[in-house]
């Protein structure tokens, strides 16, 4: 394949050549356009000396994007169902992973803990395994970019395809009509804006989350007609679309961490009861008592997937992905264990796979110096790739550029 140099470096403009595959790169940060060539390896970009997204551009590396609210504590349902499947995906995707501090005041709040909160969520990434020098972490709120493009978003999104959305029909029959702002109906649109700033391929999202997702991808498309193509390069833009329409990552095994007390209803910050959840930052005492006093049934033996058994199916679920084994050994393993047995087991791998977390968690809240400069250099390259997203967008819809 032939590629004319677009002008950089020892290139000279107008230069064509062939080399070891001739790329073609977008600057993820600026939109700049450059090749690689018979001079070598592509320089960094010569708006910002971003380097790294040419890299990830070159090995064709997908992008991911994905976080957790600071809200109530980190429990094990969102350990299993979301920070530690993201574990391998940062060794083979561009990865970002924020803290979404935006999304945690749809509801009342304590406003001098959601900063403590914020904090402690991305010392758990980090105690999890998240890789800084892999993935990018940051604070939701660092990069202005997420409100700014909500804003925008929220121009095109029709009213009607907020009223679907089940989860706010969900909270705001549970906390009443005077305790809900706009915020709880509108989230949505936030969510899209989290992804659609960072031309994400991939959302790793939960059974539940999909519909979500699904507004996502079409205010992306809706977008796209609305202000992309030619009536975008018309305006001076480059054409085409303006975001990537985004797939769910759903992960096949433990994307829907159960209650202890109720098999049936999804382990939840906003349960009432704290026996309902494992905390990841639970003391062995702790962990102990709630696996004891958890809810089982009266029949014999242990099995997977019996649908009139969903604790039974949970709690094997759990104790399959604390100790690493494979459902068929699990399977065979507890078949004819009874709960006392079982549930000594259980606690005894939950208490062996946490202590590490917990003790690593300790470490990183005991610098925070350390743990700032991270959010603080993961939110700069976030920006640079949101910004430039961004201001497609504001041209694209024909606002006087700055």
């Amino acid at each position: 394949m032939l590629l004319q140099c677009l002008g950089f470096a020892a290139c000279q403009p107008g230069e064509f050549f062939k080399s070891f595959e001739v790329y073609e790169i977008e600057h993820d940060c600026c939109n700049c356009r450059m090749c690689g060539c018979k001079h070598g390896f592509p320089p960094p970009c010569t708006l910002c000396s971003s380097t790294k997204f040419v890299v990830c551009m070159l090995l064709g590396l997908k992008r991911i994007v994905s976080g957790v609210q600071p809200t109530g504590t980190i429990h094990l349902g969102n350990y299993l169902g979301a920070i530690k499947n993201w574990i391998p995906l940062q060794n083979t995707y561009d990865t970002f992973f924020f803290i979404v501090d935006l999304h945690a005041i749809t509801l009342p709040y304590e406003t001098q803990q959601l900063s403590k909160a914020t904090r402690e969520t991305a010392a758990i990434y980090l105690a999890c395994g998240v890789d800084t020098s892999k993935a990018s972490v940051f604070v939701q709120s660092h990069v202005r970019a997420h409100a700014e493009l909500m804003w925008l978003l929220s121009s095109a999104t029709p009213v009607g395809w907020l009223n679907k959305m089940i989860q706010f029909k969900e909270k705001s029959r549970k906390a009443g009509d005077e305790n809900v702002g706009v915020a709880l109906l509108t989230y949505p649109v936030l969510m899209a804006s989290d992804i659609l700033l960072y031309q994400s391929d991939f959302v790793p999202v939960g059974e539940d989350q999909k519909q979500h997702l699904e507004l996502t991808r079409e205010l992306a498309e809706r977008v796209n007609y609305l202000f992309g193509g030619r009536k975008w390069k018309k305006l001076g833009g480059r054409g085409g679309t303006i975001f990537k329409v985004p797939e769910p990552l759903i992960p096949p095994e433990g994307a829907r961490v159960m209650s202890l007390t109720d098999g049936r209803s999804k382990m939840s910050k906003s349960d009432s009861s704290d026996h309902s959840r494992i905390n990841l930052l639970d003391p062995k005492d702790v962990i102990a008592n709630k696996i004891k006093r958890c809810k089982t049934d009266s029949a014999s033996g242990l099995e997977f997937d019996n649908p009139e058994r969903p604790e039974c199916n949970n709690l094997l679920t759990i104790y399959q992905l604390m100790s690493g084994r494979t459902k068929e050994e699990v399977a065979q393993e507890c078949q004819d264990m009874n709960w006392g047995v079982f549930k000594s087991i259980l606690t005894d791998a939950l208490i062996d796979h946490l202590h590490p977390i917990q003790v690593r968690y300790e470490e990183i809240m005991s610098d925070s110096a350390y743990l700032d400069k991270l959010l603080a250099e993961g939110a700069t390259k976030a920006a640079d790739i949101a910004d430039a997203t961004l201001n497609n967008v504001y041209q694209a819809m024909g606002f006087l550029r700055r």
